[in-house]
């Protein structure tokens, strides 16, 4: 069962993590995930304009990993 925030995440503010997240949630969408907009009326045809709007809504969990930890890990 996929996570979804119960409250919306708070905005990206960084344009890399943000695209980032949203190729990833592409990524899902075209392998078959449920879309997680209600608004099904105006909702984009594209996966990626679908994830970027996930995104941008605050629907998609996602976790930066520090990378001092992720180095240490990979080198045990």
């Amino acid at each position: 069962m996929p996570v979804v925030p119960a409250e919306p995440l708070p905005p990206i503010q960084s344009r890399f993590l943000f695209v980032d997240v949203a190729a990833l949630r592409a990524k899902q969408l075209r392998r078959g995930a449920r879309v997680r907009i209600d608004d099904i009326e105006h909702l984009p045809k594209k996966a990626e304009r679908v994830a970027m709007e996930e995104v941008r809504r605050g629907l998609v969990y996602y976790n930066v990993l520090d990378p001092r930890l992720a180095r240490a890990e990979s080198e045990s």
